[in-house]
């Protein structure tokens, strides 16, 4: 596909990126505040846990794939990434609908430790977003050098995302 068919490809996608990179955090912020009294079948934090948890690992083992050259498991892979980060989105506001939030009960460091984690945790997966969906873009338009690009980007800070997620949980649930 030719350079100037890529760009025009991806100029359609543009302003739905600008969309959602706007619309997911406001519909979360705006989820927040609404509170449903119902009691979810199951407790919802280490289950969206263990799903930030396996999305760190399938985006390591996408890296690894196209490190290795292997485009379809690499494109797979992150298609699979995608789907756990949206069902992880859908727990989370699901479980901060139905339940109260906890506070985190450590004193000192670790206080300091965890707060830190979790706001950048919060800022950066709101960041992330426009980078995934501008990445995913540029992939399935087959703009593979500007894919590049905004993945080594893109893919560090979606694993520091998915990293801590696990982190803040494995701090928090003590406090459950």
């Amino acid at each position: 596909m030719s350079n100037s068919k890529n760009l025009t490809n991806e100029k359609k996608y543009n302003k739905l990126i600008v969309v959602l990179s706007i619309l997911i955090p406001l519909v979360v912020v705006v989820l927040f505040g609404v509170k449903i009294d119902a009691e979810l079948p199951v407790f919802l934090p280490p289950i969206y846990a263990s799903t930030n948890a396996l999305t760190a690992l399938i985006l390591v083992f996408a890296f690894i794939a196209i490190r290795n050259k292997k485009i379809k498991l690499h494109e797979r892979l992150m298609k699979f990434a995608i789907i756990l980060s949206v069902a992880f989105l859908v727990m989370y506001v699901a479980y901060h609908m139905t339940s109260d939030s906890t506070s985190y009960g450590g004193e000192g460091f670790v206080k300091y430790f965890y707060y830190f984690i979790l706001i950048t945790h919060i800022l950066l997966s709101v960041i992330v977003i426009p980078f995934v969906l501008i990445t995913y873009v540029r992939a399935i338009t087959n703009n593979i050098e500007k894919h590049k690009k905004i993945a080594k980007i893109a893919f560090p800070l979606w694993l520091y995302v998915a990293i801590t997620g696990v982190v803040v949980y494995i701090m928090i649930a003590p406090y459950y």
